[in-house]
């Protein structure tokens, strides 16, 4: 082979005569399209629907009224074995969905017809956290851009999936890779990088959509003079981790990102890096044009327990003790809910939303008042939430009509230990091992939060923790699955279920909604599997269709 990139692309003559909107894989995304995602409702057009983070959708041909008669549209079957966690896009009609192994696809929305389908070889030595998995797609113009497993940002040409630059962004047999969704805003696509588990050092970048020209980085973990660097001890900060694996959320008006970092390394010692290990665990705004840092604010200083900071970022603009606020909603992996002023930084609001024994509070600065005995030992402790958290890679939703958030969550506890560990390039670097507290079951409930007070207004218990994020819409109803393998619809005031489907295989992605000729659908990724479902015809629409 002369390339590591095969394509393996059907005849767009075959897919002109096959797909009734072929003309439309040649439909322009421009910047502004993205921003205003809200009058496009029959779209999809970045991980989370917008901007904001809130995976709320305007359609309302689903209702609390009629999901109950939801059936399955199509199936689209992945050709890789693993966990399906991607969102898809939709364009004009065109669906854009990436799957394991660095597969991605484009399919006729109305049908699941795959229409060209593109693959990266891989090498054969990836150094990967947890499984061969990517979270989506961004688009912008033309051009799709992918962040691969082995470190590298591609972007494809949307009508054909042909490679039109491919920049490597981090060393993979070091441990660097890319699980998430890029973000692309005005001319930048944005990425942050995984690898925590091996001892990198966590960078968000910015890329030229054109050019695939790095336009900016920023390390998660301050160098030697920059501020912040001393809250490392001696070289920790060259192997920190503290990625930044998921996608972030952006505010046109303030022109920032906003975006979540993970844990510091190893994670759950902290003999070695002594302090706060900034930026770890914290909430980064940066300047988009420049990567500058604004403000950050950190939700575990020195964390022990691997809790993660990286779920989406919710952006609102609501009122809090009589003044409007713009604020950003965070359901962590500790277990607080937090609310932070999203132009300076602020802590408003924190509240816990499980069951948690590592802190008895936050105080007035929304850092936390620790418990003591929560650290791991040598011997073990047990601490609630466990590693996994209160909630971690699925996304939440916020309703405007309800006020609420929808964040499915965890109830775990887990026994940490700790032990130090000598630093191997290429090696896993974790200092510990955590495990399920003996004889007590995992268990989990979809939450619907008032962001104002933290308070739970309604819950919905699964029978086991869930993997599986929400998706909020405008006919009333919230989304949700379960690792059992259920697609569950509830109504959005009550959480009383209206519908299920029993998928077949535990959900780890999070659901999405769109519509093609007046036709809404939802789509989720299950297993290996991406399913579509939508309302039945009215009989007479489907007697008036012509007959083939």
């Amino acid at each position: 082979m002369t390339s590591m990139l095969t394509v393996r692309l059907k005849s767009l003559v075959l897919a002109l005569l096959a797909f009734p909107g072929a003309a439309r894989l040649a439909a322009q995304v421009a910047p502004e399209r993205i921003e205003r995602a809200a009058g496009e409702p029959q779209n999809w057009l970045t991980y989370s629907g917008s901007y904001d983070g809130r995976r709320f959708s305007p359609l309302q041909q689903i209702t609390s009224e009629n999901a109950a008669t939801l059936a399955a549209q199509w199936v689209f079957q992945s050709p890789a074995p693993g966990k399906f966690e991607a969102t898809p896009l939709v364009v004009d009609g065109v669906m854009y969905v990436t799957a394991q192994d660095n597969h991605a696809f484009a399919l006729d929305a109305r049908t699941g017809r795959t229409v060209w389908h593109y693959q990266r070889a891989l090498p054969e030595k990836l150094r990967l956290c947890c499984g061969h998995v990517n979270r989506g797609f961004a688009i912008l113009g033309d051009r799709l851009f992918l962040a691969t497993l082995d470190a590298h940002v591609v972007a494809l040409d949307s009508k054909t999936g042909n490679v039109l630059w491919d920049v490597q962004a981090g060393d993979y047999s070091k441990g660097y890779s890319f699980t998430l969704a890029p973000l692309a805003v005005q001319d930048k696509v944005i990425v942050g990088v995984s690898g925590g588990e091996y001892g990198v050092r966590g960078f968000i970048d910015a890329y030229d959509a054109k050019t695939g020209k790095r336009a900016w980085r920023f390390y998660t973990i301050p160098g030697p003079g920059e501020p912040g660097h001393d809250t490392w001890e001696g070289d920790s900060w060259t192997r920190g981790g503290a990625t930044a694996w998921l996608t972030g959320s952006y505010d046109p008006e303030l022109k920032l990102l906003y975006w979540p970092t993970g844990n510091p390394s190893p994670s759950n010692d902290g003999s070695q890096r002594h302090g706060d290990d900034l930026y770890s665990n914290s909430m980064l705004a940066l300047d988009l044009d420049t990567g500058a840092l604004k403000w950050h604010f950190q939700f575990t200083p020195h964390d022990l327990h691997d809790w993660d900071s990286t779920e989406i970022p919710v952006l609102l603009d609501m009122e809090l003790n009589g003044q409007l606020r713009k604020t950003l909603v965070h359901a962590n992996r500790n277990g607080f809910l937090y609310v932070l002023d999203r132009a300076t930084g602020k802590f408003l609001l924190g509240k816990p939303f499980v069951t948690l024994t590592w802190a008895k509070g936050l105080n007035d600065n929304g850092r936390a008042i620790q418990s003591p005995g929560a650290e791991p030992t040598a011997a073990g402790v047990r601490v609630c939430p466990g590693a996994i958290g209160a909630t971690n890679f699925m996304s939440p939703s916020y309703s405007p009509q309800t006020g609420l958030l929808y964040v499915n969550t965890r109830e775990q506890c887990d026994i940490f230990t700790a032990e130090p560990q000598s630093f191997v390039p290429g090696h896993a670097y974790l200092g510990s091992m955590y495990l399920p507290a003996s004889g007590e079951k995992d268990r989990g409930a979809l939450k619907a939060i008032d962001p104002k007070t933290g308070e739970v207004r309604w819950q919905f218990d699964h029978f086991s923790a869930p993997w599986a994020g929400t998706l909020a819409t405008a006919g009333g109803v919230v989304f949700a699955g379960d690792v059992e393998g259920n697609l569950i619809a509830f109504d959005a005031r009550s959480g009383k279920v209206v519908w299920h489907f029993p998928t077949g295989a535990a959900l780890y992605a999070s659901p999405m909604t769109y519509s093609v000729d007046g036709k809404q659908y939802v789509a989720i990724a299950a297993g290996s599997a991406l399913l579509a479902f939508a309302l039945p015809e009215p009989a007479s629409a489907a007697a008036a269709a012509p007959q083939k």
